[in-house]
């Protein structure tokens, strides 16, 4: 607590998954929690309260960040977690259009609430920002080469922004789950530009995809990360969430570039004709 009251804490894309989770997790543990949502709320009680905010739009953020410091005066943590994915495809199947789209939400809109937002921290003082970012921003993710890449942009900056505000005592974490059981695959963006060329492959990673998800950690996994790195006395960096997420981890950190490539090629079966893959159960490789 900031011996005023209650945290405040503000989530961007709360209105279900993650964020929906984490906004849960950080009431319960006695913050006062603004989430938010470009669409809307679906009709539920909550623990929390939801403000309406669409990260591409520099005045929507700013009226939302006005309305929380209105009403409280301060914003103790932010949560970026606001984002959407390309459905599997080729990376030359979306066009430019298209990847600035992806990168609008899932990156600028992480540095519009950043900007709005940090000020208000400076002259606190104190603050908290976690990203959400993925174990994507650390390894690739073939047929996911945009998603991915606005994860590693999310990487950069935030390791590079923790430098600069820890000396005004605001410190900025990351973290990183792999697969999670929500919805988030619903709202894929389809490819705008695709090809006869990458049908077979398409179909191989949708299936695959079906197959990790049907055997994925709770969001309720990244929700207690978020929480532990937004009340540590020394925060880290870098959280990874979950166990697959951990195991990727210390794949990437101590084995050799190669057995890490053909563990991706194995576990997505990159170099499997699509009709003869077998219906197996997900697994981490």
């Amino acid at each position: 607590m900031n011996g005023i009251g209650p945290k405040i804490a503000l989530v961007t894309g709360a209105s279900s998954g993650i964020g929906e989770a984490v906004a849960q997790r950080l009431a319960e543990a006695g913050y006062e929690v603004y989430g938010t949502s470009r669409r809307g709320a679906k009709p539920g009680k909550r623990s929390f309260e939801m403000l309406p905010l669409d990260v591409t739009s520099d005045e929507s953020v700013e009226a939302a960040v006005s309305e929380v410091m209105r009403r409280d005066g301060r914003i103790d943590l932010l949560v970026n977690n606001a984002g959407f994915g390309v459905a599997p495809a080729g990376a030359e199947e979306s066009s430019i259009e298209q990847a600035r789209s992806i990168f609008e939400t899932n990156f600028f809109g992480l540095i519009r609430m950043t900007r709005a937002v940090v000020p208000h921290m400076r002259r606190q003082g104190s603050g908290r920002i976690v990203n959400i970012g993925s174990v994507l921003g650390f390894l690739p993710m073939p047929y996911g080469a945009l998603y991915a890449a606005t994860k590693h942009a999310v990487e950069g900056y935030s390791e590079s922004l923790d430098h600069e505000l820890r000396t005004r005592g605001i410190r900025v974490s990351v973290i990183e789950p792999a697969y999670m059981r929500t919805s988030f695959d619903a709202n894929f963006m389809e490819a705008d530009a695709k090809l006869d060329e990458y049908r077979e492959a398409r179909t191989g990673m949708n299936k695959r995809l079906g197959e990790v998800m049907a055997t994925a950690e709770q969001p309720s996994v990244v929700a207690d990360t978020v929480l532990k790195a937004a009340s540590a006395t020394h925060p880290k960096l870098r959280y990874a969430a979950g166990k697959l997420a951990n195991r990727l981890r210390l794949l990437r950190r101590f084995a050799p570039q190669g057995l890490v490539d053909a563990g991706i090629r194995k576990d997505l079966r990159l170099d499997v004709p699509a009709a003869s893959q077998p219906n197996r159960t997900a697994r981490a490789f």
